[in-house]
């Protein structure tokens, strides 16, 4: 069965982008956490997580442009906080 959400409702999403970002970067994308991990062949990825809607999506995504940022992926978490 699966699940459906309104394009409004607001989800958890983790966000993966290639480079480094620092926590400094967080007001800059609507105050999302900001943290790092390693990717494949340690290239330093950069994870941006947060609770928002659709709208907030595609201004992140926006944003990510604008920096020349690779993304790598974007995810719904399986719980919701």
């Amino acid at each position: 069965m699966t699940e459906t959400h309104a394009e409004d409702e607001r989800r958890t999403y983790r966000i993966a982008v290639r480079g480094w970002l620092d926590g400094r970067w967080s007001d800059w994308f609507s105050g999302l956490t900001v943290s790092q991990a390693d990717g494949a062949a340690g290239a330093p990825i950069s994870i941006l997580s947060g609770v928002f809607d659709q709208a907030t999506l595609r201004g992140i995504a926006n944003r990510a442009w604008d920096l020349n940022l690779t993304l790598i992926s974007i995810t719904i978490a399986e719980t919701d906080v």
